[in-house]
């Protein structure tokens, strides 16, 4: 990672305090919008019991899941300063385990598809909030509506709507602690809800008290599904910065929820419907009519930042899963200067439409609840998995380690078998979305590994000197001054079987110096270096790029820097060899080749092989072309394809007859 950046976002500033603020507690800051009205449900009489035990869940929730188990212990797992599921997988991956890379891809999946949800539930419910003075208006257009602004604005990156986000979110959580303390100086009663024995009574109550009994947990839950954002965002802007900010959001936060529950308990055996109609919200009706209003407009507010969130953070997921090999190439824009920050067109509109889906299937918040929650916690698992072999690489002693892991996976696996009954209520629809992921980056993933395996490499020792004679054979027409091929070869001696083949057989290609550049995904965020090595004196040069998880792959542009470099201490002449334009000092021309592969007819194959690659072929068609996925010129590019031979069949015997 460079010193300017990780200095950036790694010291404790008031600026860092605030775009914590701004970018990473959208989410979890919205949550007080829906978490009480789920948990008690329209029609359900209020009583003290329930009340108490929810808001006691929902402190020790925030308590265990956010700040122990996120702020405290898994933000310690940053890698270079970044954060997130596979910045974490990352860092585990040194361990060789293999099978790590399956909570990996289906953490990765599970935040994508929660993703898809996040801003539907947020911003539906901020908006319904106008109901309370036009009960009978359809607010999905209105909510629609939002999405496709905040959407379209993605192109032309957040730097400008991120001035505003800082500010709005302090409004907001402010908002939420003086409306809670305001309800709370009318009843200290609440504050007993500190006591956890009001949480574990509420699991074990019979019907009459809580009509969900141990499941409510799965509504319970809706207050920590930020937790997971939170840490994928460390990267912009740092660890210290999200532990202090952390302090007051959680503060305003436990403000809003006991403030919630105060005006509740004061409303004993009414239920929600008879305290505000069919559209009751307890975080609107603990407000003072006059501020609803105000309220309701912040809500929305804080609620598109929400989003906006989410969407950052799925761009950042993807372009680390393409890094990974878990992802197709897809086209990544750079739309300001500001490090990190890229938009993808392919998966904004996919986002949106996603989005619109789910608020045409569901129409209302209430039904988005049971939809939202169950693809997030296995996203939790997974990372709590990763996490064990992270502790165990940092060698935490074993009897610190085992009871920690032990409790965490005890409390999210009651959370998933509580979320498990949203399952046909709409759970589904996010699994879907999760599980379509998940084959995707598998299928990807697979398939690179297969090609991998049939890729032969030879040494290049045992081509130097047809190399060097090719160079300066006459008798075949010259195909460029400079001839450049991508080598996926991890040896500076070896490459490509196919790429000898493509200069000696194919068709043979004769140039003044051959260039093979190799492009090497690092383990950690932020790094750009690059090697040279001669081969070949004045004929090949072997260029190895040393690029970070987050950096831009643009080989045109770090070419030429290289060449420049190069040149000017004397280590290669690239003027034109020909004889008129070498005189005035006219640049040769260069020329990449690239290899496509195809799957061969000879290929025979496994069953389970052929499901991956015909899967992996057809959705390379959708993906990025080689040559615009490395950044390179069209006009100087040419592509090669390869036939791609697995298990090639054994020898046909044929007789010969007369």
């Amino acid at each position: 990672m460079s010193s300017q950046h990780h200095g950036l976002h790694s010291k404790l500033t008031l600026g860092g305090l605030l775009i914590s603020l701004g970018i990473i507690y959208g989410d979890i800051g919205t949550s007080p919008l829906y978490v009480m009205k789920a948990i008690l449900g329209l029609d359900f009489a209020i009583n003290k019991e329930l009340v108490l035990g929810g808001i006691s869940l929902v402190f020790w929730t925030l308590t265990l899941q956010t700040t122990i188990k996120y702020v405290l212990i898994t933000l310690s797992a940053d890698n270079h300063g970044e954060g997130g599921i596979f910045a974490l997988y990352a860092l585990v991956k040194r361990t060789k385990i293999k099978w790590l890379i399956i909570p990996a891809i289906i953490g990765g999946s599970a935040l994508l598809a929660d993703g898809i949800i996040t801003p539907p539930i947020s911003v539906s419910s901020a908006v319904e909030g106008v109901r309370t003075f036009y009960p009978h208006i359809n607010t999905v257009p209105i909510v629609i509506g939002i999405l496709v602004a905040l959407f379209t604005i993605q192109q032309f990156g957040t730097k400008l709507v991120g001035k505003f986000f800082a500010p709005i979110m302090l409004l907001w959580f402010f908002m939420l602690g003086a409306v809670g303390f305001l309800q709370i100086m009318g009843n200290y009663e609440v504050l007993k809800a500190v006591n956890p024995y009001y949480a574990y009574k509420i699991l074990i109550a019979d019907d009459g008290v809580n009509p969900e009994g141990f499941f409510v947990l799965g509504f319970v839950f809706l207050c920590t599904t930020g937790a997971e954002a939170l840490y994928s965002d460390m990267g912009h802007c740092g660890r210290k910065n999200i532990r202090i900010s952390w302090i007051f959001v959680k503060i305003t936060l436990i403000l809003n929820y006991f403030g919630q529950a105060a005006y509740l308990i004061k409303h004993e055996g009414e239920t929600l419907r008879s305290l505000g109609g069919s559209n009751a919200n307890p975080f609107y009706l603990s407000m003072a009519s006059w501020f609803q209003p105000v309220g309701i407009v912040v809500a929305t507010m804080a609620a598109v930042i929400a989003s906006q969130a989410l969407i950052s953070g799925s761009f950042t997921l993807i372009n680390e899963a393409m890094r990974l090999n878990f992802w197709p190439k897809v086209k990544i824009k750079y739309p300001t200067e500001l490090k990190g920050q890229l938009y993808i067109p392919s998966i904004n509109w996919l986002l949106l439409l996603g989005c619109i889906g789910i608020v045409l299937h569901f129409e209302e918040s209430s039904n988005m609840e049971h939809a939202y929650g169950l693809a997030i916690i296995l996203c939790m698992i997974m990372t709590t998995i990763l996490l064990n072999y992270y502790l165990i690489i940092r060698r935490v002693k074993w009897y610190f380690l085992v009871p920690l892991i032990t409790i965490y996976l005890i409390i999210e696996l009651s959370f998933l078998f509580a979320n498990i009954t949203k399952f046909a209520d709409g759970g589904y629809v996010t699994l879907i979305i999760a599980i379509a992921l998940i084959s995707i980056m598998t299928t990807w993933y697979m398939a690179k590994q297969i090609s991998k395996t049939y890729t032969k490499f030879v040494k290049i020792d045992n081509y130097k000197k047809v190399l060097a004679e090719l160079s300066v054979d006459l008798s075949i027409p010259k195909y460029a001054t400079h001839l450049v091929y991508m080598t996926n070869a991890g040896r500076v001696d070896e490459i490509e079987e196919k790429v000898m083949y493509s200069i000696l057989q194919k068709r043979p290609k004769r140039a003044d110096i051959y260039w093979f550049v190799h492009v090497n995904i690092l383990s950690e965020p932020y790094r750009s270096e690059y090697k040279v090595t001669e081969v070949i004196k004045d004929d090949l040069f072997r260029i190895d790029f040393n690029l970070g998880f987050r950096e831009p792959t643009k080989i045109n542009l770090m070419f030429k820097e290289v060449l420049t470099d190069m040149v000017k201490n004397g280590e290669v002449d690239v003027t034109s060899r020909y004889e008129s334009l070498n005189k005035n000092n006219i640049l040769g021309d260069f020329k990449f080749v690239l290899s496509e592969k195809f799957l061969s007819n000879d290929s025979d194959l496994l069953w389970h092989e052929k499901v991956i690659m015909n899967t992996y072929f057809l959705i390379k068609k959708f993906s990025l072309s080689e040559e615009n996925g490395f950044g390179l010129d069209s006009s100087s590019v040419k592509i090669e394809k390869f036939p791609m031979v697995l298990h090639p069949p054994e020898k046909i015997c044929l007789t010969r007859i007369n």
